[in-house]
Protein backbone atom coordinates (compact mmCIF):
# COMPACT_ATOMS: atom_id res chain seq x y z
CA UNK A 1 0.00 0.00 0.00
CA UNK A 2 2.28 2.52 -1.57
CA UNK A 3 1.34 6.23 -1.30
CA UNK A 4 1.94 7.39 -5.09
CA UNK A 5 2.70 11.10 -6.11
CA UNK A 6 -0.52 10.95 -7.92
CA UNK A 7 -2.55 9.30 -5.25
CA UNK A 8 -1.23 11.90 -2.95
CA UNK A 9 -2.06 15.02 -4.52
CA UNK A 10 -6.14 13.62 -5.07
CA UNK A 11 -6.46 12.47 -1.83
CA UNK A 12 -4.97 15.89 0.09
CA UNK A 13 -7.60 17.84 -1.92
CA UNK A 14 -10.51 15.70 -0.66
CA UNK A 15 -9.56 13.91 2.86
CA UNK A 16 -11.32 14.26 5.83
CA UNK A 17 -10.49 13.70 9.76
CA UNK A 18 -12.52 10.46 9.76
CA UNK A 19 -10.01 8.94 12.23
CA UNK A 20 -11.17 11.72 14.80
CA UNK A 21 -14.27 9.22 16.18
CA UNK A 22 -12.09 6.32 16.42
CA UNK A 23 -9.99 5.14 19.28
CA UNK A 24 -6.71 4.47 18.55
CA UNK A 25 -6.53 5.02 14.98
CA UNK A 26 -5.47 2.18 13.26
CA UNK A 27 -4.60 0.61 9.42
CA UNK A 28 -5.25 -2.38 7.86
CA UNK A 29 -2.05 -5.09 8.35
CA UNK A 30 0.47 -4.96 5.59
CA UNK A 31 2.05 -8.27 6.36
CA UNK A 32 1.13 -11.80 7.20
CA UNK A 33 0.33 -11.78 10.79
CA UNK A 34 1.62 -15.19 11.19
CA UNK A 35 4.73 -14.85 10.52
CA UNK A 36 6.93 -14.48 13.63
CA UNK A 37 9.55 -11.85 13.64
CA UNK A 38 11.85 -10.52 16.09
CA UNK A 39 13.21 -6.85 15.64
CA UNK A 40 17.05 -6.17 16.84
CA UNK A 41 18.61 -2.90 18.26
CA UNK A 42 20.56 -3.10 14.75
CA UNK A 43 17.19 -3.22 12.62
CA UNK A 44 15.64 -1.27 14.91
CA UNK A 45 18.14 1.86 14.65
CA UNK A 46 18.79 0.95 10.65
CA UNK A 47 19.26 4.43 8.81
CA UNK A 48 16.08 4.86 6.29
CA UNK A 49 15.90 7.54 3.55
CA UNK A 50 15.11 10.14 5.85
CA UNK A 51 17.15 10.80 9.10
CA UNK A 52 15.49 10.39 12.72
CA UNK A 53 14.54 13.30 14.54
CA UNK A 54 16.06 13.05 17.68
CA UNK A 55 15.52 14.69 21.27
CA UNK A 56 17.81 13.70 24.08
CA UNK A 57 21.06 12.30 24.95
CA UNK A 58 22.39 10.00 23.14
CA UNK A 59 24.39 8.41 25.70
CA UNK A 60 21.34 7.37 27.37
CA UNK A 61 20.84 3.48 28.20
CA UNK A 62 16.61 4.16 27.07
CA UNK A 63 15.73 4.89 23.43
CA UNK A 64 12.20 5.74 23.33
CA UNK A 65 10.60 5.36 19.76
CA UNK A 66 6.84 7.12 19.20
CA UNK A 67 5.13 6.13 15.65
CA UNK A 68 2.33 8.45 14.99
CA UNK A 69 0.12 10.13 12.35
CA UNK A 70 -0.50 13.74 12.06
CA UNK A 71 -4.51 13.19 11.93
CA UNK A 72 -4.61 10.87 15.04
CA UNK A 73 -6.48 12.11 17.38
CA UNK A 74 -5.07 10.12 20.57
CA UNK A 75 -1.22 11.44 19.63
CA UNK A 76 -2.52 14.94 19.42
CA UNK A 77 -3.87 14.02 22.89
CA UNK A 78 -0.54 12.24 23.86
CA UNK A 79 1.15 15.10 22.54
CA UNK A 80 -0.37 18.25 24.91
CA UNK A 81 -0.86 15.81 27.92
CA UNK A 82 1.68 13.49 28.51
CA UNK A 83 4.75 14.30 26.31
CA UNK A 84 5.27 17.35 28.17
CA UNK A 85 6.19 15.82 31.40
CA UNK A 86 7.65 12.74 29.59
CA UNK A 87 10.38 15.37 27.98
CA UNK A 88 10.66 17.10 31.55
CA UNK A 89 11.78 14.27 33.57
CA UNK A 90 13.37 11.69 31.31
CA UNK A 91 14.56 13.64 27.82
CA UNK A 92 16.02 17.20 29.28
CA UNK A 93 17.31 14.94 31.78
CA UNK A 94 19.43 13.07 29.82
CA UNK A 95 17.73 9.65 31.42
CA UNK A 96 16.28 8.99 27.74
CA UNK A 97 17.14 9.19 23.42
CA UNK A 98 13.29 10.30 22.50
CA UNK A 99 13.01 9.54 18.40
CA UNK A 100 9.96 10.67 16.72
CA UNK A 101 9.06 8.59 13.25
CA UNK A 102 6.34 9.21 10.86
CA UNK A 103 3.39 6.92 10.50
CA UNK A 104 0.94 8.82 8.34
CA UNK A 105 -2.84 7.12 8.32
CA UNK A 106 -3.50 9.34 5.13
CA UNK A 107 -2.19 11.66 2.42
CA UNK A 108 -2.88 14.68 4.67
CA UNK A 109 -1.32 13.29 7.88
CA UNK A 110 1.67 12.92 5.10
CA UNK A 111 1.41 16.47 3.85
CA UNK A 112 1.57 17.66 7.34
CA UNK A 113 4.54 15.43 7.55
CA UNK A 114 5.94 16.74 4.94
CA UNK A 115 5.66 20.35 6.20
CA UNK A 116 7.71 19.76 9.46
CA UNK A 117 10.20 17.94 7.40
CA UNK A 118 10.73 21.31 5.22
CA UNK A 119 10.90 23.09 7.94
CA UNK A 120 12.88 21.84 10.30
CA UNK A 121 16.24 20.59 7.46
CA UNK A 122 18.26 22.12 8.84
CA UNK A 123 16.75 22.50 12.39
CA UNK A 124 15.62 19.47 14.41
CA UNK A 125 13.98 22.03 17.01
CA UNK A 126 12.25 23.66 14.54
CA UNK A 127 10.53 20.11 13.23
CA UNK A 128 9.61 19.34 16.54
CA UNK A 129 7.55 22.92 17.26
CA UNK A 130 6.10 22.26 13.81
CA UNK A 131 4.92 19.14 14.97
CA UNK A 132 3.63 20.43 18.46
CA UNK A 133 1.93 23.17 16.32
CA UNK A 134 0.24 20.84 14.19
CA UNK A 135 -0.82 18.67 16.57
CA UNK A 136 -2.22 21.26 19.08
CA UNK A 137 -4.06 22.80 16.54
CA UNK A 138 -5.13 19.50 14.69
CA UNK A 139 -8.69 20.15 15.15
CA UNK A 140 -8.35 23.56 13.05
CA UNK A 141 -6.68 21.94 9.99
CA UNK A 142 -7.59 18.61 10.00
CA UNK A 143 -10.66 19.40 7.85
CA UNK A 144 -12.58 18.47 4.98
CA UNK A 145 -11.21 20.86 2.57
CA UNK A 146 -7.81 20.77 4.46
CA UNK A 147 -5.33 22.64 2.65
CA UNK A 148 -5.90 26.02 2.93
CA UNK A 149 -6.23 25.71 7.21
CA UNK A 150 -3.17 23.75 6.65
CA UNK A 151 -1.18 26.77 4.31
CA UNK A 152 -2.56 29.09 7.33
CA UNK A 153 -0.62 27.78 9.96
CA UNK A 154 2.09 27.02 7.51
CA UNK A 155 2.69 30.99 6.63
CA UNK A 156 3.02 31.27 10.79
CA UNK A 157 6.21 29.13 10.43
CA UNK A 158 7.20 31.33 7.76
CA UNK A 159 6.18 29.77 4.46
CA UNK A 160 4.79 31.41 1.22
CA UNK A 161 2.17 30.25 -0.89
CA UNK A 162 5.49 28.93 -3.35
CA UNK A 163 7.40 27.19 -0.86
CA UNK A 164 4.30 25.75 0.64
CA UNK A 165 3.38 24.15 -3.12
CA UNK A 166 6.88 23.44 -3.06
CA UNK A 167 7.41 21.31 -0.24
CA UNK A 168 4.20 19.08 -0.60
CA UNK A 169 5.55 18.62 -4.36
CA UNK A 170 9.40 17.70 -2.68
CA UNK A 171 9.06 13.75 -4.10
CA UNK A 172 12.27 12.85 -2.02
CA UNK A 173 10.51 13.80 1.19
CA UNK A 174 6.94 12.30 0.31
CA UNK A 175 8.65 8.73 -0.80
CA UNK A 176 10.88 8.88 2.95
CA UNK A 177 7.83 9.22 4.98
CA UNK A 178 6.09 6.71 3.21
CA UNK A 179 9.33 4.06 3.43
CA UNK A 180 8.98 5.48 7.04
CA UNK A 181 5.53 4.34 7.51
CA UNK A 182 6.08 0.69 5.17
CA UNK A 183 8.86 -0.26 7.58
CA UNK A 184 7.30 0.44 10.53
CA UNK A 185 4.43 -1.52 9.66
CA UNK A 186 6.17 -4.55 7.91
CA UNK A 187 9.46 -4.56 10.05
CA UNK A 188 8.35 -3.40 13.36
CA UNK A 189 4.30 -4.96 12.75
CA UNK A 190 3.12 -1.04 13.76
CA UNK A 191 -0.27 -1.35 13.16
CA UNK A 192 -1.82 1.76 15.21
CA UNK A 193 -1.08 5.07 16.20
CA UNK A 194 0.34 6.11 18.66
CA UNK A 195 2.78 3.23 19.12
CA UNK A 196 5.60 2.94 21.48
CA UNK A 197 8.89 1.15 21.08
CA UNK A 198 10.76 1.26 24.83
CA UNK A 199 14.53 0.29 24.04
CA UNK A 200 13.18 -2.00 21.41
CA UNK A 201 9.81 -3.53 22.81
CA UNK A 202 6.43 -2.97 21.63
CA UNK A 203 3.75 -0.77 23.62
CA UNK A 204 0.79 0.35 21.40
CA UNK A 205 -1.51 3.23 22.37
CA UNK A 206 -1.24 6.39 23.73
CA UNK A 207 0.31 5.50 27.07
CA UNK A 208 0.31 7.73 30.01
CA UNK A 209 3.35 9.17 31.66
CA UNK A 210 3.28 6.38 34.49
CA UNK A 211 3.39 4.11 32.51
CA UNK A 212 6.24 5.56 30.94
CA UNK A 213 7.76 5.48 34.30
CA UNK A 214 7.68 2.04 35.18
CA UNK A 215 8.88 1.21 32.01
CA UNK A 216 11.80 3.35 31.88
CA UNK A 217 12.56 3.95 35.42
CA UNK A 218 13.68 0.19 35.69
CA UNK A 219 16.20 0.57 32.89
CA UNK A 220 17.82 3.97 33.07
CA UNK A 221 21.01 3.33 34.15
CA UNK A 222 23.17 6.25 37.52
Amino acid sequence: MLISRREFCQRTATVALATAVLGVSSLPPFVDQARAQTVSDAEMMKPDILPDMVMGSNKATVTVIEYASMTCPHCAQFNEITFPELKKRYIDTGKIRYIFREFPLDSLAAAAFMLARCTGETDSAKYFAMIDTLFRQQRTWAVEKPLAPLLVIAKQAGFTQQTFDACLANQKVLDGIESMRQRGATVFKVESTPTFFVNGTKHPGALEIEQFAKLIDAQVKG
